[in-house]
């Protein structure tokens, strides 16, 4: 199944864009090449960028808070595995106490640091890092691999206990819905939430059928319209009827 999931709110979708920020930094930062320790790097620029726009921080802070309280209610309860309890509430604590040990502006590290902000301020421009741009940054990427790999470590080490939060809400959100066997009639799907409010929306359809869905919802009601695509030509609607599961998450 090819998994779709779509935000609901704007909190939602920035978690989920930082998510895939930091999955794309951990992929190129462990690999050799100095061109991919620059992907590293610029994406370390993108993350910065998203998490110094918003009081992050803070709204972390008070979900996690807010989960941990609802899953204390939990303990001793039957039928709740409390093993498993316990790992989140400590996932919780831990990522808690790493929030509030991190000081001052998000990525104000970064913003501190001269060298750091010079190559920011190129790598906006297309082709503007090449070794007669930035001399400096150039002597930099022919360090080893280890070498620079540690700098991208340190530089990155006080946004970690962002991206640790951002992975145990999303876990949770996701862990909160059950997958339902719909189906999309003529291509088009709808359903009334009946004022319920939902964080996160998951499609999951077969690769086989070769569509792909759009989503878009209100307090009130959820389209899913489907649609596929034939070479460089757009989109266009699906005239079938679409059989797929709907997971409805929330927090």
């Amino acid at each position: 199944m090819i998994l779709y999931e779509y935000p609901l709110n704007e909190r939602i979708r920035t978690l989920l864009r930082l998510e895939d920020l930091f999955d794309r930094f951990t992929f190129f930062l462990a690999r050799e090449d100095p061109r991919e320790h620059h992907v590293a790097l610029t994406t370390l620029f993108e993350i910065t960028e998203v998490t110094s726009r918003s009081e992050l921080k803070s709204d972390l802070m008070k979900e996690l808070e807010r989960q941990r309280q609802t899953l204390e209610s939990f303990r001793g309860s039957p039928g709740i595995k409390q093993d498993a309890l316990e790992i989140i509430l400590t996932q919780i604590e831990k990522s808690l106490a790493g929030l509030s040990q991190m000081q001052g502006k998000t990525g104000q590290n970064i913003a501190n640091n001269e060298w750091l902000t010079s190559i920011r301020s190129r790598a906006i421009i297309p082709g503007a890092t090449c070794r007669f741009d930035l001399p400096a940054y150039y002597a930099w990427q022919r360090r080893t691999a280890e070498e620079r790999r540690a700098d991208i470590v340190r530089w990155a080490i006080p946004l970690m206990p962002l991206r640790d939060a951002i992975v145990i809400i999303l876990r949770l959100a996701r862990e909160s819905g059950q997958a339902t066997k719909v189906i999309a009639l003529h291509g088009s799907y709808q359903q009334m939430l009946s004022r319920r409010i939902y964080q996160l929306m998951r499609v999951c359809v077969a690769p086989d059928l070769c569509v792909i869905p759009e989503a878009s919802a209100n307090k009130y009601m959820l389209w899913v319209r489907f649609t596929e695509q034939e070479g460089d030509s757009r989109p266009r609607t699906v005239e079938v009827d679409v059989p797929f599961q709907l997971v409805l998450c929330t927090l």
